[in-house]
Formats: C-alpha cells, structure tokens, sequence
C-alpha cells in the first residue's frame, strides 16, 4: 500500500511539474522572433499580448504565464519585422558594393 501511495505521489509530481513547464504559446505560438524576446525601448510601442494564450495559461494552467512571459513567446510577432528580415538585398546595395 505505502509503494502505491509512493507511486501515485511521485506520478502527480511529474504531472505537475510538465504541466508548469509547458505552457500554451510556448507549446503551439511557433518560432519566437527577436521582436518577441526584447523589451521595447523608450518612445517605442508596447508590445501585443496573445489574448486567446493568456486565457488559456489563466484556465488550463497559470503558473505556464511565468513561462510565456520569460521567454516572450505571450507576445505576438511582429509580422513586418519578419518581413523586412526575410526579403533579399535592393539593388542599391548591391551596386554601392561595386
């Protein structure tokens, strides 16, 4: 009986223990981008929160906020940053480099 109680104690640990370290926008918000992981500095705006993820961390499981908040992936990207990342060089620069 005492290995069972052991058992199912140890189990509930584990349980809660993945439950905390797993939270909702870490788990399916996608890649996190620079954007997200940075404080805005002063004159810039605030960053977006993912509404449909903070409900869920406050339903589902709260202390999963703390995880989201740390690593910032509570934030919604910034879909222009990712944008201005991803196109090629202008032709500009390309002929400044000649």
């Amino acid at each position: 009986m005492k290995a069972l109680k052991k058992y199912l104690v140890l189990g509930l640990c584990a349980l809660t223990l993945t439950g905390s370290l797993s939270s909702c926008a870490t788990v399916f918000g996608g890649r996190i981008t620079d954007h997200q992981r940075r404080k805005p500095g002063a004159g810039e705006p605030q960053r977006a929160v993912r509404t449909g993820a903070l409900i869920a961390d406050i339903i589902l499981f709260w202390p999963g906020l703390i995880v989201d908040f740390a690593t910032g992936a509570i934030y919604k990207p910034n879909r222009n940053a990712q944008a201005a990342q991803q196109t090629p060089p202008t032709t500009q620069s390309a002929k400044a480099s000649r």
